[in-house]
Order: C-alpha cells, then structure tokens, then sequence
C-alpha cells in the first residue's frame, strides 16, 4: 500500500520524480498534513454513495483521502504539468476522473450530468486557489447546480467574511450573496505551517450548505444584489447616502430612497452593515416598486 500523499517526505519525492516548480500565478500551495485533510472530508461527510467535485487538486493530496470514500470524485485541475503526476498518483483509484480544464470557464453542470449520474449525494470538496476563491465560490452557487453544498479552504479573512454576522466589520456585500445560497460556518482553522510551500496567512475551511431555498424571497435577485452592493459601496456612509449616491438618479430620487427605507422600518441613518439579509430584502422590493422596475 502506497504511503499517503500529503506528508512532507511523499510530497517532496513526488516533485523530485517530476521536476516539479510552483506557479505563484496560480496560487498553488500544497497540503502535507494528512490528519487535516481527513479532517476536511469528515466536515463534508462524504459517503459510499456520495460523488466529489474537486477544484484544483494539485497532485492529489485531498483527491486521495476523498477517493478512499467517496463513490466517485471528478477534479477540476487547470495546470496541465499536474496532469501526468495525477495520472501517476491516482492509478490506485479507477473512479477519480481528471478534467484539465479551468473551473471559472468549464461547463460544471455538464460534467456532472455524464459523470456523476450514479450518486446520491453531491459536494463540492477543494482546497481554493486564494487568488480566485470568490469568483469560483460565486459561479458554483449561481449556476444552481445539484449539489448539497461545499466544504473549502480558503484565507482566513476571507472565510471570516463569508460567514459574518450584521453588525460586524467582516459582514458585506460577499457575506450576503453567500448566505443568500447557503448557511456558511467556519469548521477549522488550519496554519500556514502545514502547507508547501508555505502562503503568508493561515487558513480555514468553510463549510457551506445550500438552503432550500434562498434566505429571503425577493421580487428581483438581481435588483437585490444591487442594492446590497451599493449599501457597501463605502462603509462609513449611512445606508440612505451610499444608496443617493450609488443608484442611477439616486440623487434626484433621494425623498423617494428615504420613504422606501421607511416603509420598510429602516432608519436612513444606519450603515449597510447593520442590516440584516431579511432587512435588505424589503428594502429592496419597496425599491424596487419605486423605481419602477420590473419584477
């Protein structure tokens, strides 16, 4: 029986074999802890008949200990120099399948209509490239696939951002189009130490399952997201002058913007970050009337 990949010595002899050297641009970073890895497929309870998606798989590290368990696992890698190492190191498992291919630009649905047709349960289960963690987050859960959510690693402080809380200074604009899909908590912390090579800021693993149905009903999803992001738009601004000075009219429109804050039972003087998902919905839908959009 092969030793497990994520250990230093089994990773170092990997990347000897082939000569291997890490792309900065492509944010790879390797785990070499095996006790965390399992500790990752344990949070995304995967099953015997559950399917794998894996982003980024990197010479298979996580694949491996995703493989001992799950029925089948399809890996999403972008860099073709890893092809012929996870050719190598995955020849012990017939039923993980990998898919050179960039993930922000693949057809997620499509492979996973033909390729996992034969399990129960689906979960996105990846250690994320830093550098396009929000984008690949944000695809996966807008395209509504069939999945029941996603156990990631990613930065500390963006995780911590993901799953705020109103009224905290990591809660914005991406704690909300997050948790409008899913319910999103922190499992783990996991240092910069355990990692090769080495990034500047430690991790952690978030767990993200998808809601029945969105975390508030709202007339118009994109006129939400909208008005969400403008509440952001600068932080220290109280939510009726961000909303004046982000929305198209909004300056002329301000009497307007002030009465659909009232209507909805928010104070034009409080800050975006304040507001609850819920709180937002409302307002957004009372906007929505008064600006004479459609829903």
């Amino acid at each position: 029986m092969n030793k497990d990949i994520a250990t230093p010595l089994r990773t170092k002899a990997i990347l000897e074999k082939y000569g291997f050297s890490f792309k900065k641009s492509l944010g790879q970073n390797f785990l070499i802890d095996t006790n965390i890895l399992n500790r990752i497929v344990d949070h995304a309870e995967i099953g015997e008949n559950s399917g794998a998606i894996e982003i980024g798989p990197g010479i298979g590290a996580l694949t491996e200990q995703l493989a001992k368990r799950a029925k089948k696992v399809v890996a999403f890698e972008i860099d073709q120099r890893l092809l012929p190492i996870l050719s190598d190191t995955m020849s012990p498992y017939p039923h993980v399948e990998i898919i050179h291919s960039d993930i922000l630009k693949a057809d997620v649905r499509e492979v996973l209509d033909k390729k996992m047709d034969n399990v129960e349960d689906l979960m996105v289960v990846a250690n994320l490239p830093y550098y396009v963690t929000t984008p690949i987050i944000m695809k996966l859960l807008e395209e509504q696939l069939p999945i029941r959510g996603m156990v990631v690693m990613l930065q500390k402080e963006v995780a911590e951002r993901i799953s705020a809380k109103p009224g905290t200074k990591e809660y914005g604009s991406l704690s909300i189009a997050v948790q409008y899909y899913t319910e999103a908590e922190v499992v783990m912390i996991v240092p910069k130490t355990v990692f090769v090579p080495q990034p500047n800021v430690d991790s952690a693993v978030i767990r993200l399952l998808k809601r029945d149905k969105p975390a508030v009903e709202v007339k118009n999803e994109e006129f939400f997201f909208e008005i969400v992001r403008a509440s952001f738009s600068q932080r220290r601004k109280t939510i009726l002058n961000n909303l004046t000075s982000s929305l198209q009219d909004g300056k002329s429109k301000k009497e307007i913007i002030e009465k659909c804050l009232s209507e909805a039972n928010i104070d034009p003087q409080r800050r975006g970050e304040t507001l609850s998902i819920a709180e937002f919905g409302r307002l957004s839908d009372e906007l929505l009337d008064r600006f004479n959009l459609k829903s």
